[in-house]
C-alpha cells in the first residue's frame, strides 16, 4: 500500500485556494476529485466549500459555473441538479457509471 499523498501547503483559506484554482481552470472545468488533490482537502468536503464559494462569487459579480454530470451508459445529462456532489445513479437507466460534474468560475 502506497503512502497517502502529502497535500500542498496552503497560504490562503480553503475557499480562497479553491477560487484561485477555479479561476485558472481549463475550459472543461475541474472535478471535485481534481480540486481536492490541488487544494489538499477531502473530496467530500469540496461540495460544501463550493456552495459557500458560490455565494461569495455571486456577491462579487462572478459566478460558479457547473458543467453537469453525465451518465456514461445512456448519455443522460443532469442539467437540473442543484447539488454539487456527484449523483449516485442515473434516473434513466439506473447505471452508476457517472461522469462527475466539473466547475469553473466565469
Amino acid at each position: 500500500m502506497s503512502p497517502s499523498p502529502v497535500p500542498p501547503a496552503r497560504g490562503a483559506t480553503v475557499r480562497g485556494a479553491l477560487e484561485a484554482e477555479l479561476a485558472s481552470a481549463p475550459e472543461t472545468g475541474l472535478t471535485a476529485k481534481e480540486l481536492s488533490a490541488l487544494v489538499g482537502i477531502s473530496e467530500k468536503d469540496v461540495a460544501g466549500h463550493l456552495e459557500h464559494l458560490e455565494k461569495s462569487l455571486k456577491a462579487g459579480g462572478a459566478a460558479l459555473e457547473v458543467i453537469p454530470a453525465e451518465c456514461l451508459a445512456c448519455g443522460f445529462v443532469f442539467r437540473d441538479r442543484k447539488r454539487l456532489s456527484k449523483p449516485g445513479s442515473c434516473p434513466e437507466c439506473s447505471s452508476t457509471r457517472i461522469d462527475p460534474p466539473a466547475f469553473r468560475i466565469r
